[in-house]
């Protein structure tokens, strides 16, 4: 009996052993996933299970870096300011550090305003390019339409952006929407010409139709739309950075 409580204490051991072992390598493997795969440079398993890289966004500040002035001011959410700073070199509206909530609120007016009042803040902030994170063709969820909701509560927190409303965005039964039911202020707002610009063209996904957001399960409502105050000057490859040119427009967006 004696031997036999021993071998089963043994067993069991070995079996905690294998349990535990095979837990360490699962938490070793979980954690190279996660760490191996830094902000700047995203990573991601295919339908066949392997590795995809996307360097959009070295690849979109390495553009700005050597295709702009080098004095060139770059409008985006602050999430970006510092990458934006570092590696593309250029002066930046809003970042990270930005603690006054009025400059923070002016840009977020601007993404969420329709182009010809979002001109008047661009020029009224100097800019001179405007960048965006979309994923809508990558899947990529962490985008600034996923953001935008944020930008509009920020914009309409001070006197300058109270005309500018939660609600509106919202599709007349109350969701947050990107297809033919979002609303008028969601289709016009400067940040969804942005992302969409020539993206109803494209197809994501087969079996469904062109413009389908792969991050919202959406086929975009508005499609069919030219852009009037920017223009395209940058998309990176998998389009998950966009970067718009200013146009220097005579009698526009003064005061």
């Amino acid at each position: 009996i004696g031997q036999l409580s021993e071998a089963v204490v043994s067993t069991q051991s070995t079996g905690v052993a294998i349990l535990l072992t095979t837990f360490v390598f699962h938490c070793t493997w979980i954690t190279s996933e996660a760490y191996s795969s830094p902000s700047i440079v995203l990573a991601a398993r295919g339908h066949d299970g392997n590795r995809i890289i996307f360097d959009d966004f070295r690849e979109a500040y390495n553009w700005l870096k050597f295709n702009t002035p080098e004095d060139a001011k770059i409008m985006s959410w602050w999430d970006y300011g510092y990458q934006l700073t570092a590696m593309a070199n250029r002066t930046i509206i809003v970042d990270n550090n930005t603690w006054n909530n009025t400059h923070i609120s002016r840009v977020g007016q601007a993404m969420a305003s329709p182009e010809d009042h979002a001109y008047t803040i661009m020029k009224e902030l100097d800019v001179n390019y405007v960048l965006v994170i979309f994923g809508g063709m990558s899947g990529y969820s962490s985008d600034d339409i996923n953001k935008f909701l944020w930008m509009i509560r920020i914009a309409g927190s001070t006197p300058e952006g109270e005309h500018i409303k939660e609600p509106d965005y919202y599709s007349s039964s109350g969701e947050y929407k990107v297809d033919k039911d979002a609303s008028s202020a969601m289709h016009n707002s400067l940040m969804y010409k942005m992302c969409y610009y020539r993206f109803g063209e494209v197809s994501t996904e087969q079996g469904k139709p062109t413009g389908w957001d792969r991050v919202r399960n959406q086929e975009i409502g508005n499609k069919d739309f030219e852009l009037d105050v920017l223009e395209e000057a940058f998309s990176s490859e998998h389009w998950i950075v966009r970067i718009y040119k200013v146009k220097d427009l005579d009698n526009r967006g003064t005061k």
